[in-house]
């Protein structure tokens, strides 16, 4: 089986790459999101808080996730069940506790040594799948990533001072690589790319060839 962890900072534009590369290449994406949110969904329906540890803890022995790509599309299966459109509901939101955490950690190993995969975020390649096949570390500066971020929220009327979303930019990396638990940090076996200066397609095909020569 073939792994890919791609890590990096908020707003480098990983998601959106990976599930591309994903859908180029025939892999599995595992949205990592998803699976946090499928979990909160099954407290929910429990009559149970997703924030509620203790009681959330509870109920994962009942728990089994899955997700397949049919038709080009990520589904995710909670005990069976097609859960892909109930999890984006507004009032679902992630059950993003340590015990989850645990328990998501075993179950997004299980499908790397199952199919081929691409998972994204900021611990794949240090935490969750120490050993994958292909490690990349996906960065841009912050000002880059802050007008990135401006362009979109303009495109959806939105108006926003520029200098604010870089502030949260710069606030949201000090709380990622100095959170106590599995901060954000480039593995010393990763590829650094950086996509300051390329838009999407170029990052695209920088990504995909990182892949294929690691992955031969």
């Amino acid at each position: 089986m073939i792994s890919v962890a791609i890590d990096g900072p908020s707003g480098a534009g990983k998601s959106s790459l990976a599930k591309r590369l994903a859908a180029d290449m025939g892999f599995t994406y595992v949205d990592t999101g998803a699976m946090y949110r499928s979990i909160g969904l099954y407290a929910v329906r429990q009559g149970k808080d997703p924030h509620d540890a203790a009681a959330v803890e509870a109920l994962l022995p009942q728990i089994h996730l899955d997700t397949k790509l049919e038709e080009g599309t990520q589904h995710f299966y909670l005990n069976g069940e097609d859960v892909s459109s109930a999890i984006r509901a507004e009032e679902i939101g992630m059950a993003a506790i340590p015990a989850v955490r645990t328990f998501l950690l075993d179950a997004q190993r299980t499908l790397a040594a199952s199919r081929d995969v691409l998972m994204d975020g900021r611990d794949i390649g240090t935490v969750v799948l120490p050993n994958a096949t292909v490690k990349i570390f996906l960065t841009a500066t912050p000002e880059a990533r802050a007008e990135r971020r401006y362009k979109e929220l303009l495109m959806k009327g939105e108006k926003h001072d520029y200098q604010n979303v870089l502030a949260d930019v710069r606030a949201r990396d000090y709380q990622d690589t100095h959170r106590a638990a599995a901060p954000l940090r480039q593995a010393e076996d990763a590829v650094l790319v950086d996509t300051s200066e390329l838009n999407f397609d170029q990052s695209f095909e920088a990504l995909k060839k990182v892949i294929q020569d690691r992955a031969k």
